[in-house]
């Protein structure tokens, strides 16, 4: 191991030993502040900000070490045992690299390591997909992983046609006004749309997190240009800053 993360795991017991908070630290405790930490990393893939990435990074690999030590402290296990348990995984799952060297392509590759998962004993191929996944997300992976078993039409053209039925069914769902039947088919059509971005090839989650980002730099515009407090404003003023923000946000 390098002398940086050997100096990360010296860091890390003598943390553990002496100072209060760290050593109050659990599993349970930590996970929540992990979270805040890739959403932070997150933030600075999204910003393209590599100084600060670099910091998320080492802030992301802290908390990872964080839980070795635990483990270790629990059962013994060393964080040279965990590395190895993911290094063994890594190469079980690359045949294509480790085994019989073989020219094969990104969604063979994908479909290649579902098929290698099952055969560890995993008995659905939706069974690794994290319960506690945002739903964006989570449903994106849950389309990705049955399609790569051939669920999923031929074309786009088979979506457009479901994202159609199911906003057939919303706009029934609201005439109706029964609020269990409209949750159900506004989620059914939040579904269709994840399955067009996938089949556009485009992250859902990422374009949803440009246009939030484009939403919040237009209505602050709005907030900054307004004459007056925006509850005094009718929507069509509100509309001529937002058309206004447009054009001069355009180039950002």
């Amino acid at each position: 191991m390098s002398s940086e993360f050997n100096r990360l795991l010296a860091i890390m017991n003598d943390l553990r030993e002496k100072c209060p908070w760290d050593k109050k630290q659990t599993l349970e405790s930590l996970s929540h502040l992990t979270i805040e930490e890739v959403y932070e990393l997150y933030d600075a893939i999204l910003d393209m900000n590599l100084d600060n990435l670099k910091e998320e990074v080492a802030d992301v690999m802290l908390h990872l070490v964080f839980y070795a030590k635990i483990i270790s402290e629990k059962d013994g296990t060393s964080i040279e045992d965990i590395l190895k348990m993911g290094n063994d995984k890594l190469i079980q799952r690359h045949p294509h690299v480790y085994e019989v060297s073989q020219d094969l392509t990104v969604e063979q590759v994908k479909e290649n390591w579902e098929k290698l998962k099952l055969k560890e004993g995993r008995t659905s191929i939706l069974g690794g997909v994290p319960k506690s996944l945002p739903a964006l997300i989570k449903a994106h992976r849950i389309q990705d992983k049955a399609a790569h078993i051939g669920f999923q039409w031929d074309t786009i053209d088979g979506v457009w046609d479901k994202l159609n039925e199911e906003l057939g069914e919303l706009k029934q769902a609201l005439e109706t006004k029964v609020s269990e039947d409209i949750e159900e088919e506004v989620g059914d059509v939040l579904f269709s749309m994840i399955n067009l971005a996938r089949y556009a090839k485009v992250d859902p989650e990422l374009a949803l997190q440009r246009t939030n980002q484009k939403f919040i730099e237009r209505f602050q515009y709005i907030e900054e240009q307004a004459t007056k407090p925006l509850s005094d404003m009718n929507l069509e003023e509100m509309d001529a800053l937002w058309n206004e923000a447009k054009e001069k946000l355009k180039t950002k």
